[in-house]
């Protein structure tokens, strides 16, 4: 069995990890597995080690290039299936090469935005399956009129060997400044809207009432790193809220904080979730997308609706008073992703569905 995967995304996080995850999970099974993706990019130097890596140009949804080289290579390489993991550039146009290329297609999905029906009658034809990595998603796809018979559910994984609890606490608290009384709590995700971050400035008033020391790390880059810099600025909440850009070394940072928040107003499962709880760490996030199939209340953390900062400043004030508590929801967290979002799971998960379309049985 041979099979194209189509990765355009260039730093080797989110969905893109996952896709090395895959490639690197599938060596030990019998066929040949290609990666294309654009120059330069993050996974294609980490897969070069056990794939072979065939770089295409890609300049987004309307890069015709783009689709004219992904069909020639098609053509070429005569793969039994093309497996498209990015949003950007790959999923229509690589789905109307594999067309043109008579190739079948799967799709992974994993964003729980809504298309219209009529969009996901016509785009959604081009696919032999659809992955989707939540069944949040799953339910979003059904909800459209996507036949129930074309999606398979494969849930992200987590690399449990590299975040882990039990992190270095003193190097912690001396590389970001933190003294050993304040607690804190981390955002990973990037700056953009729909991840939240305003509803958690909206909470804190009411939680640095009772916690006035509190640290809040907020991880990642986006278009709204200057607009939440001024805003955070004119809060008066320099001296809390810290924006630490993009971090190389969070499974070494997100062992140490107390908690994390996550109040997404759309989130398709939530990498960042999964690393947290593989850490030990409880989280607070909202019922939006795949969130709720990581995060279980009263278990390993706390959920609350999309856009409720009351709500969310309750949570945070209730686990940082408990800690007898919080220590007992990352234990269960680290035990809950152990068991559901492993990367063989998920590795074993996609290999099935090649298998299904190519129909070969082992």
């Amino acid at each position: 069995m041979k099979v194209i995967h189509v990765e355009t995304g260039m730093h080797l996080y989110g969905g893109a990890l996952q896709v090395f995850f895959l490639l690197r999970g599938l060596q030990p099974y019998p066929g040949e597995h290609i990666l294309v993706c654009p120059s330069g990019s993050a996974i294609g130097k980490a897969a070069r080690e056990f794939v072979r890596v065939v770089e295409i140009p890609c300049r987004g949804d309307h890069d015709l290039a783009f689709l004219w080289r992904l069909q020639r290579l098609l053509r070429r390489e005569r793969p039994d299936l093309v497996h498209l993991h990015s949003r950007r550039g790959a999923d229509t146009l690589g789905g109307i090469a594999a067309k043109l290329a008579s190739v079948p297609a799967i799709l992974s999905r994993r964003v729980d935005n809504p298309e219209p029906r009529w969009l996901v009658a016509l785009k959604y034809r081009l696919y032999a399956r659809v992955i989707t990595i939540s069944d949040g998603i799953r339910q979003v796809l059904l909800r459209e009129g996507l036949p129930d018979e074309k999606i398979r559910c494969v849930p992200s994984a987590v690399d449990t060997e590299r975040y882990r609890p039990d992190g270095d606490r003193e190097w912690f608290r001396q590389e970001l400044g933190i003294r050993d009384d304040q607690p804190v709590i981390g955002m990973i995700a990037q700056l953009i809207p729909r991840k939240g971050h305003e509803v958690l400035l909206d909470a804190l008033p009411a939680v640095l009432a009772q916690l006035p020391d509190l640290q809040v790390l907020l991880f990642g880059k986006g278009p709204l790193q200057e607009p939440l810099a001024a805003e955070i600025a004119e809060r008066g909440m320099s001296q809390t809220v810290r924006l630490m850009g993009f971090r190389e070394d969070l499974e070494r940072i997100i062992p140490c904080l107390d908690l994390v928040v996550h109040p997404a107003y759309m989130e398709g499962l939530g990498v960042a979730l999964l690393q947290a709880a593989a850490c030990g760490v409880p989280i607070v996030a909202t019922r939006a997308g795949g969130i709720p199939e990581i995060v279980k209340p009263d278990y390993n953390g706390e959920l609350i609706d999309p856009g409720d900062s009351v709500g969310l400043g309750r949570a945070i004030q209730r686990l940082l008073a408990d800690r007898p508590l919080t220590a007992q929801m990352g234990r269960q967290g680290r035990a809950l992703v152990e068991k559901n979002f492993s990367i063989s799971s998920m590795v074993q998960g996609n290999l099935n569905v090649y298998r299904e379309l190519a129909g070969r049985t082992k």
